[in-house]
Parts: C-alpha cells; sequence; structure tokens
C-alpha cells in the first residue's frame, strides 16, 4: 500500500544519532555510520523525528511499504518500560494520531500494563492525561460508560426484526448493526466482521435523515461512518479502505452520501480506495436528501 513514511538523505546524514530517540516507535538505528529506517511497519509516518535531524536528512514521501503496525511498536515500547509506553502514546495524542491510539488503548487493555507515573512536571502531567484516557478505557467506561473502541461483534436478533411489535415507535426498533466501533478511524479493517463483508461507507447525517436507514441500506451489510468535510486525518481513512479490499477481501462498497456537495468526498474516498488496491471491488453511491428521501442509487 501506499503511505506517508520518513526517507533518509544518506549524502547529508553525518550519523549523529539525533533522530534515534525522538522516533518513539523504534524504527531507527544508527548502523554503519548512518541513521537506517529497520522496519516499515515501525514507522508510522507522522515525522516526529524531522525537526531533531541537524542536518535536514529526514523527510516524508509517499511511498509503497508495509502497513504500520501498532500492536508490534507497542510490544517493543512495553519491554522499555512505562515512561517509554507514556511517550509513545503523548506522541500519538499530540500528532493527533487517533487510530493508532485507539489500537494503543486496546493493547493496553488487553494486557493490563500499569502507567502510574510519580515524576511532576509539564510533559509527564501531558501524559497523565493520555494515561487517564487509557484507564479509561480499560475500565470499559470511556469515562461515561460507552463501549470504547473495541471491536465488538454483536448478533441479530432476527426473532425482533421480524416482529411488528418490535417497531413500536418507542426507541426500541431492532437494530441492523453488527458491530461497534463504527467510527472510520476508530475501526480495524481487519476486524472479523469486515472479513468477505458488503461495506456500507455513509456520512454521518444519513442515519438521522433517513428513518429507516437500518432496514434500507445496514442490512446484511457492514458499516464504517465518515464525514468527508469536517474529519481530520483522512489520509488514514484511505489506508483503511485499501486493507478492507485487499486484506480483508470486502466485497462491494455502498457509500451513503447526503446531497449536499461537500458529501460527494466520501465517494471520491472509496474511488480513490478502490483505484490504489490491487483488488477490484464495485461500488454503489446512493444520494439521500436532508429529508431522508433516497434521490439516486446507481453503480458507478
Amino acid at each position: 500500500m501506499k503511505r506517508d513514511i520518513i526517507k533518509i538523505d544518506e549524502e547529508l546524514c553525518n550519523g549523529c544519532g539525533e533522530c534515534v530517540p525522538n522516533c518513539h516507535e523504534g524504527a531507527l538505528q544508527i548502523i554503519d555510520g548512518k541513521a537506517r529506517l529497520v522496519s516499515d511497519l515501525f514507522c508510522d509516518g507522522l515525522g516526529a523525528c524531522l525537526g531533531h535531524c541537524p542536518e535536514g536528512a529526514i523527510t516524508i514521501e509517499e511511498r509503497e511499504a508495509e502497513p504500520y503496525n501498532e500492536t508490534l511498536v507497542m510490544e517493543q515500547m512495553v519491554k522499555k518500560g512505562k515512561n517509554t509506553v507514556l511517550a509513545h502514546l503523548h506522541h500519538l495524542k499530540s500528532h493527533g494520531a487517533d487510530d493508532f491510539l485507539a489500537e494503543a488503548i486496546a493493547y493496553i487493555k488487553k494486557h493490563n500494563i500499569d502507567l502510574d507515573v510519580t515524576r511532576d512536571d509539564d510533559e509527564v502531567r501531558t501524559r497523565q492525561v493520555v494515561a487517564a484516557e487509557m484507564a479509561a478505557a480499560s475500565s470499559g467506561g470511556c469515562g461515561g460508560g460507552c463501549p470504547g473502541t473495541a471491536p465488538i461483534s454483536f448478533a441479530i436478533d432476527m426473532e425482533k426484526v421480524n416482529s411488528v411489535a418490535g417497531n413500536n415507535g418507542h426507541g426500541d426498533a431492532p437494530s441492523q448493526l453488527t458491530h461497534w466501533p463504527v467510527q472510520l478511524h476508530l475501526l480495524n479493517p481487519m476486524a472479523p466482521y469486515f472479513k468477505n463483508a458488503d461495506v456500507v461507507l455513509a456520512a454521518d447525517c444519513a442515519a438521522f435523515a433517513m428513518g429507516n436507514f437500518h432496514n434500507y441500506f445496514l442490512k446484511g451489510k457492514t458499516l464504517a461512518i465518515a464525514c468527508p468535510k469536517l474529519d481530520s486525518g483522512q489520509e488514514a481513512y484511505l489506508q483503511k479502505l485499501v486493507a478492507m479490499i485487499d486484506e480483508a477481501r470486502i466485497n462491494s462498497f455502498t457509500v451513503v452520501r447526503m446531497e449536499v456537495p461537500c458529501c460527494g468526498g466520501l465517494t471520491r474516498l472509496a474511488q480513490t480506495a478502490v483505484a490504489t488496491a490491487s483488488r477490484k471491488v464495485p461500488i454503489k453511491q446512493a444520494v439521500v436528501d436532508s429529508r431522508g428521501k433516497v434521490l439516486s442509487e446507481d453503480w458507478i
């Protein structure tokens, strides 16, 4: 897959090693007197090391590279101690890498990692904020009782779905949602519910506009939601959609977008993912107006 990753100019690099401790993921080492990227898997492409190279030898380029693997990075961070783990979390949070941060949360929860710190300075206080978020996720509360970012699969209650009484207007109409989370930043494209699935890629507003969104679009499909106008870090969206196509081997995308022009970015995101991936999957675009009427449905 193509993604952002660091590039080292060996002619400019003098082997000073200033970049190495500033790569929290451990992707850099000094080998034969030069800084080397030892694994694509460990480079998140966020560029924290750039400002620490006195020779300007490190830049960011887009090229074919193995997907960054937060789980492998966390395995290395834990070996280096809790302060290194916290520094890594601070790094992810400060760069807005919410999807990687969510993966780190899941890892910490699974392995019951203690993140208590005793130093009292601004940086550690910042890290403690991150640690509090981790603790909230580990308790299953997210600060307020939500299931957090840990992947969960749901069984559909077909008896309720098929029962007229199940849809009684009191907020308990049967859901067709098969999993959690659903926001694209938080989703793991390799979660089991994406394997060979038909994926609905929906604008955030669509389900609010459509009273029958679940039965009309979601039944028998797997959901991912995003806002092409307001969401940041959409490069990660593209990577995840490509992974769904090539690695999870999904069958199709149904893009459910609103009629407003800015929402067309969601369709373009799906089209770019299909063009980038090695596999090709069909895309259907459904356009919904602000009153919930489906204006069009076309394979594109």
